[in-house]
């Protein structure tokens, strides 16, 4: 089974959120319903960028770096791997978001 990691945007917070799971599209329907109690202040939240990993392992080792990011070093992160972000809008916005 394949696991995603995900990187989430909030424009209203100005802020991300890093996370795994195994069904992203449910996983981002949960944290744009409100659900989730971490995510539920910053909806609605976009998908920015995204990986698969062959295990859960892997996915939660490379969550865990991601979340040990600064804001500054998440947008850097972006840019060096666009070819994992979600779309052409997705870059611009990180692109003007990176004069940290």
């Amino acid at each position: 089974m394949k696991f995603y990691v995900y990187i989430l945007y909030s424009e209203s917070l100005n802020s991300f959120y890093k996370g795994h799971t195994n069904n992203i599209v449910d996983r981002v329907r949960r944290h744009n319903s409100g659900i989730e109690k971490y995510t539920k202040k910053g909806l609605p939240w976009t998908v920015i960028w995204y990986a698969l990993k062959d295990s859960k392992s892997e996915a939660y080792q490379l969550e865990i770096k991601l979340k040990n990011l600064s804001k500054c070093k998440t947008i850097e992160f972006i840019i060096k791997y666009p070819e994992d972000v979600v779309g052409p809008d997705e870059l611009l916005r990180i692109k003007q978001l990176s004069g940290c």
